[in-house]
Formats: C-alpha cells, sequence, structure tokens
C-alpha cells in the first residue's frame, strides 16, 4: 500500500521553510513507493493505489503554489497527467469487471476485448510517462533539489 508521510508543520517557520524542509521528504517517498509499485506487474487495485497516491502529491503541492514559481505548475503537470492515465486504466478494469457480472450477449466477448487492449495500452503508457518523465533518477533529484531550494514566502495572502 502507498502511504505518504505527514506533513510536520512547524509553526514557528514560514510556509518557504516547512515547504523546504517537508515537501522534498514526501517526493522522495512518492517517488520510492511508485517505482517499487510499478517495477512488479502491477494489478488494478495498485494501480488504483498508486493514482490516489498521485492525487495525495499533486493536491499537496497545489497548497504550495504560492511558495514557488512557474516550475511548480510543470511538476503539478506531470502529475496530472500520470493521474490521468491512471484513472483511464482503472475505468477499464471497473468497466471489465462490470461487464464480466453482465448477462452473457455476443458483444461482451468484443467489448471484453477492447477494454483489455485499452487497458494493456494505457498501462504501457504509465510505465513510459513513468520511465521518462517521472520515474528516472535524475528527475527525482530534480525534484528534490527543486523543492528544496526554490520555496519563498509568498508577498500575497497566507499559507
Amino acid at each position: 500500500m502507498i502511504r505518504m508521510p505527514q506533513i510536520e508543520w512547524n509553526e514557528r517557520f514560514g510556509a518557504a521553510a516547512n515547504a523546504r524542509r517537508e515537501l522534498p521528504r514526501l517526493a522522495e517517498h512518492f517517488f520510492s513507493q511508485v517505482t517499487a509499485a510499478l517495477s512488479a506487474d502491477p494489478d488494478a487495485e495498485q494501480l488504483h493505489r498508486v493514482r490516489l497516491a498521485a492525487k495525495r502529491m499533486r493536491y499537496t503541492l497545489e497548497l504550495f503554489r504560492p511558495c514557488y514559481g512557474a516550475a511548480l505548475e510543470q511538476r503539478i503537470e506531470c502529475l496530472r497527467k500520470l493521474q490521468q492515465v491512471l484513472g483511464e486504466i482503472n475505468d477499464c478494469a471497473v468497466t471489465r469487471r462490470l461487464l464480466a457480472a453482465a448477462a452473457r450477449s455476443p458483444h461482451r466477448a468484443k467489448a471484453e476485448r477492447f477494454l483489455a487492449a485499452r487497458q494493456r495500452a494505457r498501462t504501457a503508457e504509465l510505465r513510459r510517462l513513468w520511465t521518462t518523465r517521472l520515474g528516472v533518477e535524475s528527475q527525482h533529484r530534480r525534484w528534490l533539489t527543486y523543492l528544496a531550494r526554490n520555496a519563498h514566502n509568498p508577498t500575497q495572502g497566507r499559507l
């Protein structure tokens, strides 16, 4: 199961200092957990848990938008794309389960083949996305370095 650690917010420091300290730790944990999950042959349920972890990571980063520049948006967009592909995989898996429970029909086998092929294609897309944009060790270091160094205290609004 992919579980994100809790942020340990220190009220004596501002949002930027907390972000620099905590977000790299969260990102490192996220990358290691997803890499481990994808290194095996994950089933639909495991991929759904990866999707939820990506969603939590993305939403956490979105909370810190005021502390980071435009480069954070690129990272959020990568996570959004990862979620989208994982969502399509989940949609195929859920539809296949519903189809399996449905009464026999002449179109059921054709629909099952279509959904299975689509699920395989999206899983292949997921692996390509992960290995080219997020799952590479050098990318991990870039994310961690960015999160650790580039947070600034927002000038407007408060976190």
